[in-house]
């Protein structure tokens, strides 16, 4: 018998038992239902818990400056200024992994309004970019500062939600003036809560503003030079006033270098430094790759030697990231549980009734044989039928589970995300289980005695 005939011949045989059939069938378009909507919803929530831990940083890659040691003392990280604005353009321009980056200056001071005042945990200058990285897109008022007020050093800022409530009591802060050091800042957004982090520190304790406004009118330095045993820039502790054309404690246009600096440095270059670079990942499966291609980047700009150890330190949210991946896969290892119970139970109401439907037709099994059949066209006819219930089984499972899934995100507002993938195991998952559980029937069918199965009642 060839195939197509084969086909024919197993679709003539259901159809003489529709009901049957369908019945048959139901197991599998539950199977297969229950597959493609828990997919699919579970595609949802996983997007929805990677989407929330990636807010709290799980992508963040932190950029700090080098580490300086004087007579077998090491000063901590940071205590060498290596990085640059330049740095962070570089790895923006050359890393592939990574999807946004931003500059970062601190600073740690008083915050003042009316007679009212705050000292915020963080007072960051940074740019625009930062929100992105932080993924703190969603602001509560106002808008976010322009990448020409970094430019031009404008004196704007953002507030955090618990430097508004400490600050303006109820009122909207967009449009007024606080100061900061005798400096005015006018505020021109307010962010959206965000709430505490996984250390429990409060993240809605904020100021931000242009990282030019920071470094050069708040924390009082104006120019750096390199030095391989300087530390960084300290904060001072002086109240800028018009009277000083430069703020800052140096006097000067540009600071006196000690007799160690002239020693070290006869032609020390100058240069803006940051105090951090903040980076973030496209994926979190790319934080090794955007690691590597921000050491290579910076080592090369920095002229470090392959022998030499780096001037600055990479830090990851390593524990935030195996949260994430922990999380990812026990979702997907339950989805799994319950597609293999779902089709396991399809697969032996298939199987039930294949045999039910040799023995009653043992008598056509004989007749077939005594006339010709061989053993493999049983086996083969029988397979077909058995292929052919689970692969419409399976098509009117998928419609079935997508639309659950549909009706689940629209009575229930659940997170849902298609997943064509899961569509195509489906299919081949249908097949599958209709040759694994239709096989021992199909066998069986072809093993049989033709003048026994002549004589069966």
């Amino acid at each position: 018998m060839t195939i197509h005939r084969t086909v024919r011949t197993a679709l003539q045989a259901l159809r003489r038992n529709p009901m049957r059939a369908l019945l048959t069938t139901l197991g599998i378009v539950i199977g297969v239902g229950a597959v493609i909507a828990m997919m699919e919803i579970g595609n949802g929530s996983s997007s929805a818990i990677k989407k929330s831990i990636a807010s709290m940083g799980a992508n963040t890659i932190l950029i700090l400056p080098g580490t300086a040691a004087s007579g077998g003392v090491s000063f901590g990280s940071g205590s060498v200024m290596t990085l640059t604005p330049q740095d962070y353009e570089a790895i923006l321009r050359e890393c592939p992994s990574v999807s946004s980056a931003a500059p970062m200056v601190r600073a740690r001071t008083q915050v003042v309004y009316g007679n009212r005042n705050w000292v915020p945990s963080a007072i960051a200058g940074t740019t625009p970019s930062f929100l992105e990285v932080r993924d703190w897109m969603d602001l509560s008022e106002g808008e976010v500062f322009s990448d020409r007020d970094v430019l031009n050093a404008n004196k704007v800022c953002m507030l955090g939600q618990t430097l508004v409530r400490e600050l303006f009591q109820g009122e909207s802060p967009v449009g007024k003036e606080i100061r900061i050091k005798n400096v005015s800042f006018r505020v021109v957004g307010v962010l959206g809560a965000k709430g505490a982090n996984m250390m429990g520190s409060d993240q809605d304790d904020i100021l931000i503003a242009p990282w030019t406004t920071i470094k050069y009118r708040i924390s009082g330095s104006t120019l750096t030079m390199t030095n391989q045993s300087s530390s960084t820039s300290e904060t001072s502790s002086t109240v800028n006033t018009l009277s000083k054309l430069y703020p800052g404690s140096q006097q000067s246009l540009y600071p006196v270098k000690s007799e160690i600096q002239a020693a070290d440095n006869p032609m020390p270059v100058r240069f803006t430094n940051i105090d951090q670079i903040l980076t973030a990942a496209a994926t979190s499966e790319e934080i090794p790759e955007a690691i590597e291609q921000i050491t290579a980047t910076l080592r090369e700009r920095h002229r470090i030697r392959q022998d030499e150890a780096e001037d600055f330190t990479i830090r990851d949210m390593t524990e935030m990231t195996k949260t994430l991946s922990s999380t990812t896969k026990l979702m997907t290892n339950l989805l799994l549980c319950v597609a293999l119970i779902s089709l396991l139970v399809g697969g032996v109401g298939i199987m039930n009734i294949m045999l039910v439907s040799v023995t009653e037709r043992t008598r056509e099994i004989g007749l077939r044989m005594a006339v010709g059949a061989r053993a493999r066209d049983i086996l083969r006819q029988f397979l077909v039928e058995s292929v052919v219930l689970c692969l419409v089984g399976g098509g009117a499972g998928i419609l079935l589970g997508h639309g659950g899934s549909q009706l689940v995100r629209l009575f229930l507002n659940w997170p849902v995300e298609n997943s064509p993938g899961a569509i195509a195991a489906a299919v081949l998952v249908s097949a599958a289980v209709g040759i694994i559980f239709g096989y021992y029937p199909a066998w069986r069918a072809s093993r049989l005695d033709p003048i026994e199965a002549l004589r069966y009642e």
